[in-house]
């Protein structure tokens, strides 16, 4: 199921328990994946949730897709950040579009990002704090040249989750992202390393149902 009004590929997944205007809950996985990758974990996440899974614009290499390119010959590794901001840009427009075409709580709108997509969903988050009531962010590390946020962030509210033995974006890149958002957030700010390299475990998949359903009332 898709919705034709918006930009960017995906999949809906509706509430496991109906209502009028549902939170929406928005997917964004990493680099090589697709819009299924992280959708089977809307069924262990809160049922009110209407979840939509997206894919990236980009096609990766060898396979999947991808928010933006990396080139891995270089060292450090090359970002295309024009590639970036691109998809920043067509992410946000879904942002400010999805709950008038599905029907969602625009007060309610939660990202969970993975990897790449963490990086991507902590842009966003960032860039209109307005769309976004709260953010998970697994695994991930911010874009590079990230702006330091200004302002309150209307409220706005970021679980940060890595794990400790990750061999693709240490516990650093984690760090990186608490150091970014801490001044602003205060304790709407919270960071976890848990056991785990560059995946979703089950503590961590726990760690983020929670820390969303709380926020749902």
């Amino acid at each position: 199921m898709t919705s034709p009004a918006l930009p960017l590929v995906h999949v809906v997944r509706p509430p496991r328990v109906p209502s009028a205007r549902p939170p929406l809950l928005v997917l964004l996985h990493g680099i090589g994946a697709d819009e299924r990758d992280l959708l089977p974990l809307a069924a262990h996440l809160d049922p009110r949730f209407l979840t939509v899974s997206l894919r990236a614009p980009n096609e990766a290499e060898p396979m999947g897709f991808a928010w933006y390119a990396i080139d891995w010959r270089t060292a450090p590794p090359r970002h295309d950040v024009a590639q970036a901001a691109a998809s920043l840009e067509a992410l946000l427009a879904f942002l400010a579009g999805a709950p008038a075409a599905l029907g969602t709580d625009p007060a309610r709108t939660f990202l969970l990002g993975f990897s790449q997509g963490a990086a991507m969903a902590l842009a966003a988050a960032l860039a209109r704090p307005e769309l976004v009531r709260g953010a998970v962010l697994h695994s991930g590390r911010p874009l590079p040249g990230q702006p330091a946020p200004a302002g309150g962030l209307a409220g706005l509210e970021v679980l940060v989750l890595h794990g400790l033995a990750d061999p693709v974006l240490p516990p650093a890149q984690g760090r990186a992202i608490r150091d970014l958002l801490a001044p602003v957030l205060g304790p709407r700010l919270t960071h976890l390393e848990l056991e785990g390299a560059h995946e979703v475990t089950a503590e961590t998949l726990s760690e983020a149902a929670r820390w969303l359903s709380a926020r749902l009332g």
